[in-house]
């Protein structure tokens, strides 16, 4: 279940939107929400006071534009690097998700701006919602899950269908994409989709568990194409699973490959036109 939400709020872009969105959800509207506004360390002490002044300030105003029970939220001001106070504190709380917005940055300018949430992924297991600056936040109804045979895309399957199981009029779009880096795309929907063992398997469970869904199959280089169907279908929120790579030994630093933008999880980050949300590991979402 998502029973802790972070929300690290900068002041700007849509992540106070996204949570609004996301909170209108039954299955998670009695989550405990933790709003964060980090306070970059100053060199001096006059500058310091201003600055916890401003931060007390957005922390303030962020708790009451989200209008929630103030018997399930709290206010977090902390002082530091943005991007260790983040994990930190969702390591402190034991947050089922975390929320942050992106600005979408690519590939090696993602290190070179000191990328906050794209660094926050690459360190903590726990499922992130990045929201970008340049997208409409709309109300969830429409979720695209992009399914393989990982543990991680299973994850994002089964936090789906928790989503989805109270949701009025809610759709599960189930996608799989079969590698052809050659650039020819093609794709089909539903009982001809079905014939896709990895879409068939996912939409078995979403027959039981009672969730309306349809199923595309489809072929291209898998970035693009996800992007696209999500686009097409006009996807409110889309789910992806991102495998960690790494040894257990280097668990502690960034995957180079998804920080210089050759990962799926990293394409789709920068180039969808709506909220992203990224798993890792599979978690017990009630159903």
């Amino acid at each position: 279940m998502i029973e802790k939400i972070l929300l690290a709020d900068s002041g700007t872009g849509h992540s106070e939107e996204m949570l609004k969105a996301l909170m209108e959800i039954p299955s998670i509207q009695r989550a405990n929400v933790t709003v964060l506004h980090v306070v970059p360390s100053q060199i001096t002490t006059d500058a310091m006071t201003e600055k916890w002044e401003e931060g007390g300030k957005v922390l303030a105003n962020a708790i009451q534009t989200l209008n929630l029970d103030p018997t399930h939220v709290n206010g977090i001001l902390r002082q530091g690097d943005p991007k260790d106070v983040v994990l930190k504190v969702a390591e402190e709380i034991d947050a089922d998700l975390i929320i942050m917005g992106s600005r979408g940055l690519k590939r090696i300018i993602s290190i070179l701006e000191n990328s906050v949430s794209q660094y926050v992924f690459q360190l903590s297991s726990r499922p992130m919602l990045l929201v970008k600056d340049d997208i409409y936040v709309k109300k969830i109804r429409r979720i695209m899950v992009a399914v393989d045979k990982s543990e991680a895309a299973q994850s994002c399957l089964k936090l789906a269908l928790f989503f989805l199981r109270d949701i009025k009029g809610g759709q599960l779009t189930l996608v799989h994409v079969d590698p052809n880096l050659t650039g020819k795309s093609d794709s089909v929907v539903g009982a001809a989709a079905e014939k896709d063992p990895v879409v068939a398997a996912a939409g078995a469970e979403a027959k039981k568990a009672g969730v309306s869904y349809q199923c595309i199959a489809a072929s291209g280089k898998p970035g693009e194409e996800i992007c696209r169907l999500a686009e097409e279908n006009n996807i409110d929120l889309l789910m992806l699973g991102s495998p960690d790579r790494r040894p257990s030994i280097a668990k502690g630093l960034p995957d180079l490959d998804r920080l210089l933008g050759t990962s799926l999880s990293d394409y789709v980050r920068v180039h969808a036109t709506c909220p992203v949300l990224l798993t890792r590991t599979v978690a017990a979402y009630n159903q």
